[in-house]
């Protein structure tokens, strides 16, 4: 039942990533992108991921989403036509891909029990969370405690970068507002 799953989701993963691409409704895109992130976490959820679940979901479909509608809001609906030839975006990713593939050909197989995961810190952590701080969740357990400070850290590094993107899409409405340019700036500047 978990494989037919799996390729269940993966399938919709597939499906939804040649909808962004074949779309030119850059508002479809940007709703499309939020349900690959959702079931992107569905399929981490299937692997008892919940941690990296529960991010993808916050990040990926949650503040992605809302800043990108943000930025929406001050540009175009629609992808402009390219009269560039696709051959080179096309070899890049290609190219990319095959590195990538390249890359995981010495990696362990999935779920086997000798990988440095499994016999390096995963063991230790398993013996000492109940005599530690008795957390029944060994996930919840890991990230709020012993990795709390890390957890911490990219909830702050995450909040900070959506602060800065909403105070550049006010910044950028309040001039659109008030009809001042950046010409208008300059020139007020030089005038004093």
């Amino acid at each position: 039942m978990e494989t037919f799953i799996n390729i269940a989701l993966f399938s919709m993963l597939a499906a939804t990533a040649l909808s962004v691409v074949r779309t030119r409704s850059l508002f479809a895109i940007v709703a499309l992108s939020g349900v690959f992130s959702l079931l992107s976490a569905l399929l981490f959820i299937t692997w008892d991921a919940v941690d990296v679940a529960f991010t993808e979901a916050a990040v990926g479909a949650g503040i992605s989403t809302v800043l990108m509608l943000g930025t929406l809001a001050l540009t175009s609906r629609a992808e402009k036509t390219s009269h560039k030839s696709n051959i080179i975006p096309l070899l890049a990713v290609i190219l990319t891909g095959a590195a990538m593939i390249y890359g995981t050909l010495d990696m362990p197989n999935f779920g086997s029990a000798d990988t440095p995961v499994q016999t390096h810190v995963g063991p230790d952590y398993l013996k000492r969370i109940p005599e530690d701080i008795d957390v029944p969740n060994a996930v919840t357990a890991i990230l709020a405690s012993y990795r709390g400070y890390d957890t911490l850290g990219e909830t702050a590094v995450v909040f900070t970068a959506g602060i800065g993107v909403l105070m550049l899409i006010s910044g950028l409405r309040r001039r659109r507002r008030t009809g001042v340019t950046e010409k208008d700036v300059d020139d007020t500047k030089e005038t004093t």
